[in-house]
């Protein structure tokens, strides 16, 4: 798939931000109510709590299904590592600013389910690309008229 209207380099942008709007979406709010229940309800921690890479999965799989690029896996992996990182971000900022504890094991953890995520959201992008299934905004403007 080559992209003719869209800026030359290596990231398709408007991917990256699409897919960054659907995790945020999805995977922060179920995040954020996670820590909300707390450890305290186990079970309903950890529904939240994949329900949260559930989100990183889908964001990711949308950067990845509709990049120009040709770097699928790249795209879903950037798109769920980076928006990880800049929520991650706010929600250390909050913890140190109320002077609670913050576990970096945790982080790290959640980051490595994280790529993890990405990774999966990458290839089911890249299989919807494979089978010839695309966003249907793209479709009149870049389709090839070879």
């Amino acid at each position: 798939m080559t992209d003719t209207h869209a800026d030359p380099g290596r990231w398709d942008r408007e991917a990256l931000t699409s897919g960054a709007g659907v995790t945020l979406v999805f995977a922060v709010p179920l995040t954020v109510l996670a820590s909300v229940v707390g450890s305290d309800s186990g079970g309903l921690n950890a529904f939240f709590f994949f329900g949260a890479l559930l989100g990183f999965v889908l964001g990711a799989g949308c950067a990845a299904w509709i990049q120009r690029r040709g770097t699928p896996l790249s795209h879903g992996l950037a798109t769920a590592a980076g928006t990880y990182l800049i929520a991650q971000a706010v929600f250390v900022a909050i913890r140190i600013l109320t002077g609670r504890d913050i576990n970096w094991l945790g982080v790290a953890f959640t980051m490595s389910l994280v790529l993890l995520a990405g990774i999966i959201g990458g290839v089911l992008g890249q299989r919807l690309q494979n089978k010839g299934f695309e966003p249907s905004r793209r479709l009149p403007n870049d389709r090839s008229t070879t």
